[in-house]
């Protein structure tokens, strides 16, 4: 892109950068807001244990019901989660099975966000299938209303 003569130029920002800025803390700010702060909620939502960027995605993964994730444990030991991501049409990427970080989803585990369901055992491995826990916590606004209305 040529610059033209006489008009700002508005400062460009790779995606890496404003990730790095985030992580670091020093996120640009808009109107007196983090600029991630809807991403620090969802990443920090929950069980108040804050999660990296990669295990909110694969939190997300899981929670989306179109890619039913498993936990695939093996004979020797190995464990493996994943899921299988469809053929886009348009795009023709996918239908491939995509492999979750496996210390992420033990964090999300242990912290109580995953849950496994009942296992399915082969003589070579044993699969789970993973979903995300319910939440049975109230939402503070809802909770307000409800005293409100007693």
């Amino acid at each position: 892109m040529q610059s033209v003569p006489g008009q700002a130029q508005a400062p460009v920002v790779s995606l890496t950068a404003r990730r790095q800025q985030a992580d670091d803390g020093r996120s640009p700010a808009v109107g007196g807001v983090r600029a991630d702060s809807a991403q620090h909620r969802a990443r920090t939502s929950g069980r108040g244990v804050p999660l990296s960027r990669s295990a909110a995605d694969a939190l997300q993964v899981v929670r989306d019901s179109r890619h039913p994730v498993f936990l695939i444990v093996h004979a020797n030991g190995r464990r493996r989660y994943g899921y299988w991501q469809p053929l886009d049409p348009h795009t023709g990427r996918g239908g491939c099975y995509v492999a979750l970080d496996t210390a992420d989803c033990d964090l999300l585990r242990d912290t109580g966000r995953i849950t496994l369901g009942e296992p399915l055992t082969d003589p070579s491995r044993t699969t789970y299938r993973v979903r995300p826990a319910e939440t049975t916590a109230t939402p503070h606004r809802t909770a307000r209303r409800w005293a409100r209305a007693a």
